[in-house]
This record gives structure tokens, C-alpha cells and sequence, in this order.
């Protein structure tokens, strides 16, 4: 067998065990792993015996894969971030719009549509049904995004004005897709809500079970 014949036949064989490796691996980063060690087996052995399409093929295929990994640790650690950081979305302030709100006023209603939510700047604001105060640095709104058919779950009422910033749900979307970090921040905000809806439900429930007991 000639010194071509054995290249071929060993880049053959390489490039079967890479997509058995694609069919096996679970998840992309070991395989873009892979994928760099296999693009430097074969430049090195191209170079070696000569077979220089073979070496360009790889050359070409070598900073795009490394680029790639690149783009999936940072992705990782940007997520890891989220998730172990607190809740304050500061942050989302450049993409939002400054309203000033008065004592008394309604920002918006119960099962009204919903298509922005907002971030308290200052001032005093509450949620009418649970009694929740909502304090500066607070997102609120967020759950009518999520809503089947995107109406409000409570009432958001100014106790003393103050200043608020809104965001579209069309922009939330946006940033959810182009940030997957924002993603898990989001779940999070929202599933604190919640939880926090929930323990004010079971206050409740404790003090009419009080209550009725007395």
C-alpha cells in the first residue's frame, strides 16, 4: 500500500471514530473537544506525510472548533453567574423607559392585558389582592408575561410617588433568546414571586384557621 493509500485509510478511519464520538457524546462540549484533538491528530499527520488538502481542511476546521468551545465555556460560567447571584436586574435599566407615578394611581388592573412589566426605582408601590409592599430594586409585572392568555394576576397601586421603569415583553423576549443567562435570571425572579405569593397565601390560611379555632 502506498504512502497516499495509508494517509487515506487512516484519516478514514479517524473521521468514523469522530462520528461515533458525535452519535455517543451526550452533550457539546466534549465533543468540540474531541473535535480540536482530531483536527490536530490529522494536521500532524498530514504534515508529516504530505497531504497537504487533508492539512488546510483541518487548519480551517481547528480555530472554528476552538472558537466554538470558547463560546460554550463562557455561556456555562455566564449561567453559573446567574444563578448564584442575588435578584436585583439593575441592569436591564438601559432598555427601559422612565415613567413618574403618583400616590394613589393604578399602574394597572387585575386580569387587564399585559404587555410590559417594571422595574421600582423609588417610591411605594403594592400588589392590591396579596398585600405584598413592593421595595425599591423590586421587578413587577413579570407574571402576566408568562399568563396562558397575558393578563394581569393582581393590581399594582403607587402608595408614594416615586419613580418606575417599564420594559416590553417584546424586549424581555428578545433578551431572554440573545442571553441565556437572562433566561435562568428570569426563572428565578419568577419562581421567587411565586414562592413569595404562595407563603402570603399560607399566612393567610394559618390566620383564618386562627381565627376560626378561636
Amino acid at each position: 500500500m502506498d504512502m497516499s493509500g495509508l494517509v487515506s485509510g487512516a484519516g478514514g478511519f479517524i473521521a468514523s471514530a469522530f462520528v461515533v464520538a458525535g452519535y455517543t457524546m451526550r452533550t457539546m462540549i466534549p465533543l468540540r473537544i474531541f473535535g480540536i484533538l482530531t483536527n490536530v491528530l490529522l494536521i500532524g499527520f498530514s504534515v508529516v506525510h504530505h497531504h497537504y488538502p487533508v492539512m488546510v481542511l483541518h487548519m480551517i476546521l481547528l480555530p472554528l472548533n476552538v472558537y466554538r468551545l470558547r463560546e460554550m465555556l463562557l455561556l456555562v460560567r455566564e449561567v453559573k453567574k446567574s444563578v448564584n447571584s442575588d435578584l436585583s436586574m439593575a441592569w436591564l435599566k438601559p432598555f427601559m423607559t422612565e415613567r413618574k407615578c403618583k400616590a394613589g394611581e393604578i399602574l394597572f388592573y387585575k386580569y387587564e392585558k399585559a404587555e410590559e412589566m417594571f422595574y421600582i426605582v423609588t417610591g411605594r408601590f403594592r400588589l392590591v389582592e396579596s398585600g405584598i409592599e413592593l421595595p425599591n430594586g423590586a421587578i413587577v409585572g413579570e407574571l402576566g408575561m408568562l399568563s396562558p392568555s397575558n393578563k394581569r394576576t393582581q393590581t399594582l397601586e403607587c402608595l408614594e410617588g416615586g419613580i418606575i421603569l417599564s420594559v416590553t415583553y417584546q424586549k424581555v423576549e428578545e433578551l431572554y433568546v440573545q442571553n441565556p443567562a437572562f433566561g435562568f435570571y428570569f426563572l428565578r425572579l419568577v419562581s421567587a414571586r411565586l414562592f413569595q405569593n404562595l407563603g402570603k397565601l399560607e399566612a393567610q390560611l394559618a390566620e383564618t384557621g386562627a381565627q376560626a379555632t378561636s
